[in-house]
């Protein structure tokens, strides 16, 4: 599984993963508050800077990161051409890009670890009731670490398919992709099985 911690040391790795966490629940209820495009677009310009301040090498890992997010966005800016809606289509593509920004800002300068003892903090009291707050933080851990793999790998995925075709790879690599996932679940089942389970 790869890393998310960012290549760069910032000061942001040494500040609390309750407090990144809390910050970024207040921020993006804020991003949902606003429903202009100046003030959206204010936002992205912000998140650029947060990812600007470390460095060059910081601020290209970042955004290689959120390079995933260019077919929803086309979708919802054609589905806002087609309604005659563009500035709410600009709206929403700010705020999407914007939300997931600073969410992977966090990912980037905290350690897994230590988002996960956050996690078990707040499940804390669900454990007064004897329910097992275990599956969950495992649950947790696994999407962080997952999603970005799956991603790389659906990237690889694309670029070997557009090495032997010309054509474009579309639906033809969703069963290739779906049969990655299914191996590499069952990798990781094994290994939780074999280290005792959750």
């Amino acid at each position: 599984m790869i890393s998310l911690t960012s290549p760069v040391e910032t000061r942001a790795h040494r500040w609390p993963a309750g407090v990144k966490l809390a910050a970024l629940c207040v921020a993006t209820m804020l991003l949902f508050g606003l429903d202009n495009l100046p003030g959206q677009a204010a936002a992205f310009a912000g998140m650029l800077v947060f990812y600007a301040a470390p460095g060059w090498l910081f601020f290209r890992s970042g955004m290689a990161r959120l390079r995933m997010l260019w077919p929803f966005l086309a979708v919802i800016l054609v589905w806002h051409l087609v309604t005659a809606t563009p500035a709410q289509g600009a709206v929403i593509g700010l705020r999407l890009v914007t939300a997931v920004g600073l969410a992977n800002l966090v990912t980037m300068t905290t350690r897994l670890s230590d988002m996960v003892a956050v996690v078990r903090w707040l499940a804390g009291p669900l454990r007064r009731f004897g329910l097992q707050t275990r599956t969950l933080e495992m649950g947790i851990a696994l999407v962080i670490r997952f999603a970005p793999m799956l991603a790389q790998k659906g990237g690889a995925l694309t670029r070997a398919w557009r090495a032997r075709s010309p054509r474009r790879p579309g639906w033809r690599i969703v069963l290739p992709f779906t049969l990655i996932a299914i191996d590499d679940a069952e990798h990781v089942a094994e290994a939780l099985k074999a280290r005792g389970g959750i």
